[in-house]
């Protein structure tokens, strides 16, 4: 079954073709590290994170970008405001680049918790200032921008006059986007066009991060506009047509939709991307994440707890178990219900992946019945089959419990197991752990705590030492030097310590 995945541009979903097989370019909108990473900031991480698995899954050589918006972030999509990096240095007193290395490292770390293999290409804007500023010059040279008191904008308009149609991807019509609040040209007078964005600001006196600009009379300093950064920096490593462009639906418009603007103004003449894909947004206990609602939950307090009107907190595999359970198309809602439920799913599936082994050597030589074989590997192939379909990860993981459940029944009767045979067992047990391990990325995340369990056994150790039960003395104390600790008994009572050997 060849793979379908939703296009926004197109609306539909159609089958995925590579434009140079078996190369597949992939580019996710990182975050703007001016704070630590929220939950919002996990779920296209998550979902591109399966699907660039699951493409690898399919022997498709990915090249997977995700960049590090670091610069050119205004408050307000109207190109107004400050600088999000700025003002969040300015508030700590500290460089703007010591604020964005914090919340990056921050950012990383929370991403690998949450299973979440690295991407192949971390670009961050400030480091691309040049590859940005050539593509502002190629846009200008087209006629589709124009330059004021040393800061660019796109001329929207005149892009419309060429067919193009700006609002294509997000399905705005010109007359609608008037309309909106972002129509307002209050503060705004530089542009001939509300619909106008920025390419390139003039850094005002008391703006900290500039860059040298080639634009004005007197060409001074200035900084790029947030929505060009993904257009140079996606032509850079994945050429003037990727395969798959992503992000959440707060990115269509306008960051998405300009983007587009851009890469067709630009010497490239393309859409930047041929799949648009975008995954829905998160509420908690029905109501839109918000920080004036105390309800706003940052991915370290999710982790630590309790936060955001939950009661406890959950672990970094629950989460991205919880995020599976929805298709990235649909909306999300967190709830402690929700999550709760999510780990005992979580948990199910692990406890999957312990009984294989041992369900596999207990099948022996076994031949068994090719009826029953060929009915075990089609429960086994139902997994990737539902991914297939536009990354349906709650219809796989649904699928995924129906072979578990399979393995179960076949693991309490001898009989069963028999008529299936070793070749189709060992064969669906490594799909099962194959799907949800390498592809769905669910690691094992022990809950024991082994400090605990350590002074357990230690308090064992005393029992059988007050018992003279010196066979059960000797037998923990092999055990734990097996483990590199080391017991000592003093007059303060039983200690243990790492072994120095």
């Amino acid at each position: 079954m060849p793979l379908s995945l939703y296009n926004t541009l197109t609306r539909k979903k159609e089958e995925f073709q590579p434009l140079h097989p078996p190369q597949v370019g992939v580019y996710l909108c990182g975050p703007t590290v001016y704070s630590e990473a929220h939950l919002g900031n996990a779920r296209g991480p998550v979902v591109f994170d399966v699907l660039t698995r699951y493409l690898r899954y399919r022997e498709y050589r990915v090249r997977y970008v995700r960049n590090i918006t670091d610069v050119g972030h205004l408050e307000s999509d109207a190109d107004t405001g400050e600088d999000k990096m700025a003002k969040a240095a300015r508030a700590a007193r500290v460089e703007p680049m010591q604020v964005a290395q914090d919340f990056t490292n921050r950012y990383r770390q929370h991403m690998l918790a949450l299973g979440c293999l690295p991407p192949d290409i971390e670009p961050q804007a400030s480091g691309h200032i040049i590859e940005q500023i050539q593509m502002i010059e190629e846009i200008i040279s087209n006629g589709l921008a124009y330059e004021v008191n040393g800061s660019v904008y796109f001329d929207v308009p005149h892009y419309n006059d060429e067919q193009q149609r700006y609002g294509k991807l997000s399905n705005r019509s010109i007359e609608d986007q008037l309309a909106g609040t972002r129509a307002n040209l209050e503060g705004q007078s530089e542009k001939r066009s509300p619909l106008d964005f920025a390419l390139w600001k003039k850094a005002s006196p008391e703006h900290i991060m500039r860059w040298p600009s080639p634009f004005g009379e007197a060409p001074g300093e200035g900084f790029p506009g947030w929505h060009l950064e993904c257009s140079a920096m996606s032509r850079k490593y994945l050429g003037v047509l990727s395969d798959i462009h992503g992000g959440g639906l707060d990115l269509m418009f306008p960051h998405h939709e300009c983007e587009i603007a851009q890469s067709q103004g630009s010497h490239a003449h393309t859409d930047e991307a041929r799949f648009w894909m975008h995954h829905n947004l998160i509420t908690v206990n029905g109501t839109k994440m918000s920080k004036s609602l105390g309800n706003f939950i940052l991915l370290g307090d999710l982790f630590r707890g309790p936060t955001g009107g939950l009661a406890q907190g959950y672990s970094p595999m629950v989460v991205r178990f919880f995020l599976l359970q929805a298709h990235y198309r649909s909306p999300v809602d967190v709830t402690d219900d929700a999550l709760r439920a999510a780990g005992k799913g979580y948990r199910k599936l692990m406890n999957g992946l312990r009984l294989l082994d041992k369900l596999v050597a207990s099948a022996g030589e076994a031949a068994g019945s090719p009826t029953a074989a060929d009915q075990l590997l089609a429960l086994a192939d139902k997994p990737a089959s539902f991914l297939d379909d536009d990354l349906n990860t709650p219809r796989a993981l649904a699928a995924l419990f129906d072979l578990l459940k399979r393995f179960n029944t076949l693991a309490t009767t001898p009989a069963a197991l028999a008529e299936v045979g070793a070749a189709a067992l060992t064969a669906a047990a490594a799909s099962y752990r194959t799907m949800v391990q390498d592809v769905l990325g669910l690691q094992d995340e022990p809950r024991a705590n082994a400090e605990q369990l350590l002074n357990l056994t230690l308090s064992f150790y005393s029992e059988a030492k007050a018992d003279k039960a010196y066979d059960k003395v000797d037998l923990i104390r092999a055990a734990l030097k097996d483990q590199g600790i080391v017991i000592k008994d003093t007059k303060a009572g039983v200690e243990w310590a790492y072994s120095e050997e």
